[in-house]
C-alpha cells in the first residue's frame, strides 16, 4: 500500500479527481467529513446510547457521545504525531502532492468520531441481542428465506457493518450517504471483510466483519479506490487495513481503558485509592509527585492522572505505528498498537479491574437484561409487521405498528432487505426511545 493512494480526497460519485495541493485551506475536504458526522442524526443519537451504565441517570457517566468526541481528539492526536513523522520519512507527500501532517490527524478524528455511529442501544449487549434474536429466538424462522451471507449479516450482528452502512448508504435523493472522503471511510473501517467466511486466523483486522451485503458494491470501490491489499478474493473477500486503522483503534482503546476506569470510580465502583495506583503505575516517569499531592480532591486528582496516562499512551502507541510502518503498508501487522506497548502489563491490569468491578457490576448486567429484552420485543413487533406486510397478510396492528416506523426503514418488499431495515432502526434507537417504543406497544403510556 502506498500513502497517495491511502490519503485519497475522493467521495462516492466525484466525476474528477480531487488533488490535495488545490484544496481550500481554510476547510480542506477531511475536515468537512469531520462536520458531516457531527451534523448527522446518527451521530447526535449517541448522546443517549450506553458506553458503560446503560439507563444511567448520572450525568459524569459517559456517553457514546462523550466518548466517541474524547476519542476523536485522541485519534487527532495520534493522527498529527504520525504524519509528522510519516511526511519526514516520506517527504514526496508533502513537496509533490501538497499533505501536511494536519491531514493524518483530520482523518482519524473524523474516523475516531464515528467509529460507534452504528452500535445500537444498550451497549455491546445491544448486538448480542440483535444476533441472538435471529439465532435462537423467533427471528430464526425467517432464515430460509436468506441467503448464507445474509441470515449471517444477522446473526453476528455488527455496529462497525452498520456504521459503514449508516455513512455510505445511498436513499432516495441521498446519493452516497454522507459521502466522505475515501481515506476517512477507508481508516474507519476497522474490520476490512464480509461476516462469511468466519474463520478465527488470530489477525485482527479478522476478529469481526465491517460490511453487510448490501454494502458490499460500495466497500469494494473504497477499499480498490485506496489500493487496500487483498488477502482473501472472490466469495472470501477481505483485506488489509489502511494503516490509519490502527490509530482510530488506539485512540479507542486508550479511551475505553482509561475513561472507562474513570467512570468505575466516580460510580464508587472501584475503591479511589486502590485505583488511582494503578494510573500512577501507568504514569511513574512523567508524574510530578508534588503537584499530585497538592490536588485536594478526587475529581483533580482523576482529572490529573488521567490526562498524563493519556499522554503516555499516546506517545507510545505513536512509537509503535511508526517503528512498524513498513510492516503495517505491507498489511503484515496484525496485532492493535497496544498490543506491543510497553505500558501492555499496567493497561491489562487497568482492564481486568475495570471487567470485575464495573462490566460485571449488578447495575450493568441487570441493565443489559433489561435491554435484551427490549430489544428482542422491537425485533419481533417490527420485523413481524414488514414481513406480513410483504406476504400481503398484514393485520390491523401491524399496519399500526408500521407507523411507527419511520419512512427510510419502512421496506415491505420482504426478504433481507426488509428485515435489515428493521434492525438497523432498533439498532438507531437510543436507551430511552427504546424504552418509550417498548413500552407503547406493551400499553404503557407512561
Amino acid at each position: 500500500m502506498n500513502w497517495e493512494q491511502l490519503l485519497s480526497l475522493k467521495r462516492f460519485n466525484d466525476t474528477h479527481k480531487r488533488l490535495r495541493k488545490e484544496q481550500d485551506e481554510t476547510r480542506l475536504g477531511f475536515e468537512v467529513d469531520y462536520d458531516r458526522i457531527i451534523f448527522s442524526s446518527a451521530f447526535r443519537s449517541l448522546q443517549d446510547k450506553t458506553q458503560v451504565i446503560p439507563l444511567s441517570k448520572t450525568d459524569f457517566v459517559h456517553t457514546r457521545l462523550t466518548h466517541s468526541l474524547e476519542v476523536s481528539v485522541v485519534g487527532r492526536s495520534l493522527g498529527r504525531a504520525v504524519g509528522k513523522a510519516i511526511l519526514e520519512k516520506h517527504p514526496y507527500l508533502a513537496e509533490v502532492h501538497g499533505y501536511k501532517f494536519n491531514d493524518f490527524g483530520a482523518i482519524v478524528a473524523a474516523a475516531a468520531l464515528s467509529h460507534d455511529i452504528g452500535n445500537p442501544p444498550f451497549g455491546h449487549s445491544g448486538e448480542k441481542a440483535i444476533g441472538e434474536y435471529f439465532k435462537n429466538g423467533k427471528g430464526e424462522k425467517y432464515k430460509s428465506q436468506l441467503t448464507d451471507k445474509e441470515y449471517q449479516d444477522l446473526i453476528d450482528f455488527e455496529g462497525n457493518a452498520n456504521g459503514f452502512k449508516i455513512l455510505t448508504e445511498t436513499r432516495k435523493g441521498i446519493i452516497g450517504g454522507l459521502r466522505l472522503s475515501y481515506a476517512t471511510l477507508g481508516a474507519f473501517m476497522k474490520y476490512p471483510k464480509q461476516s462469511i467466511p468466519k474463520k478465527p486466523t488470530g489477525k485482527i483486522a479478522d476478529k469481526k466483519f465491517g460490511f453487510f451485503q448490501s454494502e458490499r458494491a460500495v466497500f469494494e470501490d473504497v477499499a480498490n479506490e485506496l489500493g487496500l491489499l487483498q488477502t482473501r478474493t472472490g466469495e472470501e473477500l477481505s483485506y488489509a487495513r489502511h494503516p490509519l486503522t490502527f490509530l482510530v483503534e488506539a485512540a479507542d482503546d486508550i479511551c475505553y481503558t482509561i475513561i472507562d476506569f474513570e467512570d468505575g470510580i466516580n460510580l464508587g465502583l472501584i475503591q479511589e485509592e486502590y485505583a488511582l495506583e494503578y494510573l500512577i503505575k501507568l504514569v511513574k516517569d512523567s508524574i510530578n509527585t508534588d503537584k499530585y499531592h497538592s490536588l485536594t480532591t478526587k475529581e483533580d486528582r482523576l482529572g490529573y492522572l488521567r490526562a498524563l496516562s493519556i499522554n503516555t499512551l499516546i506517545a507510545d502507541a505513536t512509537r509503535v505505528f511508526i517503528e512498524n510502518e513498513d510492516a503495517i503498508l505491507k498489511g503484515d501487522f496484525h496485532v492493535s498498537l497496544l498490543e506491543k506497548s510497553k505500558y501492555k502489563a499496567q493497561i491489562e491490569d487497568i482492564i481486568s479491574l475495570s471487567v470485575e468491578n464495573i462490566y460485571r457490576s449488578n447495575e450493568v448486567l441487570q441493565k443489559e437484561i433489561v435491554g435484551y429484552k427490549i430489544i428482542n420485543q422491537l425485533l419481533d413487533v417490527f420485523c413481524g409487521a414488514v414481513m406480513r406486510t410483504s406476504e400481503d397478510c398484514a393485520t390491523n396492528y401491524d399496519k399500526l405498528i408500521l407507523n411507527l416506523l419511520p419512512e427510510k426503514y419502512k421496506i415491505t418488499t420482504g426478504g433481507y432487505e426488509s428485515l435489515l431495515s428493521v434492525t438497523q432502526f432498533v439498532a438507531g434507537l437510543t436507551d430511552g426511545n427504546a424504552l418509550l417504543i417498548f413500552n407503547k406497544i406493551n400499553g404503557n403510556l407512561v
